[in-house]
């Protein structure tokens, strides 16, 4: 809702059920919070608190933040228009909602210098938080060669000192963009356009933060560690939050500045002299955070593929993680071979760099066994048209060739349906975009994470026990009826999840289509 008078919210609320469209995509990490997509639509329960509501959706219920919504008024009249009216009876000569919003300045003008103030001062508390970090715990665990090797410490903190550095100077030069006597003339929007590129060094913690939680999870199952780490916090006077709790915040700052960005441009007249460049900036910080979120995505996936792995019988060769991270299609083929130009039935899985072939078991259809890969680096795709090939003297339809350069290796796959021949050519084709994409960005997954998703994998797979293609076990929690507020509720701006819309992943609508093999 950004920067309304809460007053009015709480009041409207009171005089009966009041709906919010969400924003954006609000990710839950705890039972006690309210998930939903943007464009979902709310029903505002309790709004008393200034950071938290609670809301339900359908049949769920639970905390979300205020700011990720846009309060309906009456279900149909958005919150933006009503306090637009009450700007036009102010100056009619009634009931005037402007005050509050300080006097001599359009509604407009003293909103956007409310942005620019909280944008400055969250920048301010970040500044803090880093140097806590740096100072209480990084500082201090150095000193414990006993405890600590240097290994542990850069898995531990990633390159949090070097988004210290960096933060400095982006703080720096917005403090000579801002404008103290009257914030709504600040000019920040070329701070965030000349730093953009800066900001992907967020992608090399971003990267590493799954690992730091890892070791520190290890690291707290001593009592000394726990001792240590709270003794670091209490003598540096931090708030009271966990470590991790405090290493998650840069992964949310990052995703963050798109929402703050995209609230000062609402309140930037267009004949601003900094709405092209805030215009700019928060397309340019969208596309940071795109990034970072994809790539969170495909690092929670090496586990689903490695689990994925670990179901199919007579695997052969390497662990599927050494060269892909994603999977990108899935579904029936039939794939025709030399030289009786035989058609045999089998699942395709069409990761980035190779595609897998598997055989289905003739009595249990849950059950898949490894029959081969392809290397997708050295095979072109060939879109074939209906009729007799000349390469297998068969006669195909809905047909396509995966050909080595040289032409030694040829494979022909057919499709039951012409619309699935294409869906499998447009994702032939995503694949090699992915690749290239990859390779550009410099994207990685460490020897450390395919290990553990490795190792994890043969935990939920014992030897002797019966494997089965499933979709990897994730039930939902449970949600408490009317719970306490969220324990990670804000403070100075820490932990506060604040991620732009995401494209969907087709991770768990492809490896979803094996259900059907299903008994």
């Amino acid at each position: 809702m950004g920067f309304q008078d809460a007053d009015i919210t709480v009041q409207l609320i009171s005089d009966g059920s009041v709906c919010a469209e969400a924003l954006w995509d609000h990710v839950t990490m705890d039972d006690q919070e309210l998930g939903f997509k943007a464009g979902d639509v709310i029903e505002v329960v309790d709004a008393t608190n200034k950071e938290w509501w609670w809301g339900r959706v359908l049949d769920s219920e639970g905390w979300f933040p205020a700011s990720f919504v846009r309060l309906r008024v009456n279900q149909d009249e958005p919150m933006d228009e009503y306090l637009a009216h009450l700007d036009v009876a102010s100056e009619g000569g009634g009931a005037s909602m402007g005050d509050p919003l300080g006097p001599g300045l359009p509604c407009k003008e003293q909103m956007r210098a409310n942005v620019i103030n909280e944008i400055m001062s969250t920048e301010r508390d970040y500044i803090k938080h880093l140097k806590d970090i740096c100072e209480g715990y990084i500082k201090q665990c150095r000193k414990r060669t006993d405890m600590f090797t240097e290994e542990q410490l850069r898995t531990i903190f990633g390159n949090i000192d070097e988004l210290y550095r960096f933060q400095k100077k982006f703080l720096k030069a917005l403090e000579k963009k801002f404008n103290k006597d009257h914030p709504h003339l600040s000019e920040i929007g070329s701070c965030f356009l000349e730093q953009q590129t800066n900001f992907q060094i967020y992608s090399e913690y971003c990267n590493n933060h799954p690992n730091a939680c890892v070791q520190i999870s290890k690291l707290m199952k001593i009592k000394k560690y726990v001792f240590f780490f709270e003794a670091c916090r209490l003598l540096q006077k931090m708030i009271d939050i966990s470590l991790d709790g405090f290493l998650l915040t840069p992964v949310q700052k990052i995703c963050k500045y798109p929402l703050q960005l995209a609230e000062l441009l609402k309140y930037t007249n267009p004949q601003h002299r900094d709405y092209k460049d805030v215009e700019a900036a928060l397309n340019a910080m969208k596309n940071v955070a795109r990034l970072i979120n994809e790539r969170k995505r495909r690092l929670e996936n090496i586990d689903k593929i490695a689990q994925w792995q670990s179901s199919i019988e007579d695997w052969e060769g390497e662990d599927i993680l050494s060269r892909s991270s994603d999977l990108i299609f899935s579904g029936d083929l039939t794939k025709i071979s030399q030289p009786q130009a035989k058609g045999q039935q089998r699942m395709f899985f069409l990761f980035d760099h190779q595609l897998v072939f598997c055989k289905k078991d003739l009595l249990r259809r849950d059950m898949l066994y490894y029959k081969g890969r392809l290397d997708m680096d050295q095979m072109q795709v060939v879109d074939v048209e209906d009729g007799k090939d000349k390469d297998f003297n068969a006669s195909v339809k809905n047909a396509l060739k995966l050909c080595s350069p040289g032409g030694e290796e040829v494979h022909l796959l057919c499709a039951k349906k012409p619309e699935q021949k294409q869906r499998w050519l447009r994702a032939f084709a995503d694949e090699r975009e992915q690749v290239q994409h990859d390779l550009e960005t410099g994207f990685t997954i460490t020897d450390v994470q395919k290990k553990q998703a490795m190792l994890n994998a043969s935990k939920s797979h014992p030897t002797g026990k019966p494997k089965a293609v499933t979709r990897p076990y994730y039930d939902f929690l449970l949600r408490q009826k009317h719970p306490n507020l969220p324990t990670s509720l804000p403070q100075q701006q820490v932990i506060m999840l604040a991620e732009p819309k995401r494209k969907t992943s087709n991770f768990w609508h492809n490896i979803g289509r094996l259900t059907p093999f299903k008994k």
